[in-house]
């Protein structure tokens, strides 16, 4: 049995929507709440739901793992609560590290491409490298500090899991993600003012020399997420902490345009002030460097842009299935 913690959120519920194609039991680690997040789980109801203050007793009187996919956290990236990001992102982190360590289960974890902060030292995910990099937010900050305790460990030789991937995820889009508020994706933004009937709305870049909408980012269709994740589960001795986009950045321009094609709509964008709030903390430029992924083994093709925007528009926020 797999644990994936985060389970009925937005990567958790579609990487058990694969798992349970397969037939692979899973069990989920998650709040469900009141928000309707039980409907991302609705067509493969998983083995458990725990809840994640639950994971001591459930983990004292049920099977033996054989991974834990950890991809819980607190993941606004304009979150202010430190302590509660802290013990979220790190301290629960290290527990369900520690706990894998001992008892010899496969442990497969979610850090960020906000880790980066604002680029200037590049998106080479070498280990050798993490001290160079300064997050711009507090998400980005704890899942960098969850990162360099890992490694740190690793280096000093202290008890590991016998398997263990953290991955840089960049921007993932896709669907069952509805139930993040503001952290939706800005592919899910921008369908729903395109179906509105309104222009496509992009920040204006706040960047010296950068034209409006020319700002850049590693954006990567969900099941490619999903996919690398099962990968790396059938191949349990690839170790390390790894890049996950598509290794090409494209335009928020672009990203506009995809949406307006795939809704069938005509391509008219229109440039807003960026908030206040991100000033300092907006990303203008990401992309993933993978090849260290590609040398760990991994040959899979990442979805195009246009294949993923036009796949998540048709199939889902204008077809009969919201849901995967």
């Amino acid at each position: 049995m797999i644990l994936v913690t985060g389970g009925a959120g937005f990567i958790g519920s579609y990487l058990h929507a694969g798992l349970a194609a397969r037939g692979q039991h899973a069990a989920v680690a998650d709040w469900l709440g009141s928000d309707g997040k039980w409907r991302n789980l609705a067509r493969h109801p998983p083995a458990h739901v725990v809840r994640p203050d639950a994971l001591d007793t459930w983990f004292a009187t049920n099977p033996a793992l054989d991974a834990i996919v950890h991809l819980g956290a607190i993941s606004e990236t304009t979150a202010t609560d430190a302590d509660l990001a802290w013990e979220t992102n790190v301290e629960l982190s290290w527990r369900l590290w520690s706990w894998c360590a001992e008892h010899g289960v496969r442990f497969i974890y979610a850090s960020s491409a906000s880790t980066y902060g604002d680029g200037a030292q590049g998106f080479d995910d070498d280990p050798a490298l993490l001290p160079t990099l300064r997050p711009l937010n507090l998400y980005g900050w704890t899942k960098h500090a969850f990162d360099l305790r890992v490694t740190d460990a690793v280096a000093r030789g202290q008890p590991a899991p016998p398997g263990w991937t953290g991955l840089k995820f960049f921007n993932v889009y896709g669907p069952n993600e509805y139930h993040k508020g503001r952290m939706i994706s800005v592919v899910k933004v921008k369908w729903d003012e395109v179906s509105a009937g309104t222009p496509a709305r992009l920040f204006a870049s706040d960047q010296p020399g950068l034209a409006d909408g020319a700002q850049r980012r590693d954006f990567i269709w969900v099941g490619d997420v999903a996919d690398v994740i099962m990968w790396l589960l059938d191949h349990p001795t690839v170790s390390g902490l790894f890049n996950l986009g598509t290794g090409t950045a494209r335009t928020y321009l672009d990203l506009a345009h995809a949406v307006c094609d795939a809704a069938g709509q005509p391509r008219r964008v229109e440039f807003v002030p960026m908030p206040a709030a991100l000033h300092g903390q907006y990303q203008s430029f990401t992309e993933a460097r993978m090849d260290r992924l590609r040398a760990a083994g991994y040959a899979g093709q990442f979805t195009p842009l246009e294949h993923g925007v036009r796949r998540y528009v048709q199939d889902h926020l204008q077809g009969p299935e919201r849901y995967v």
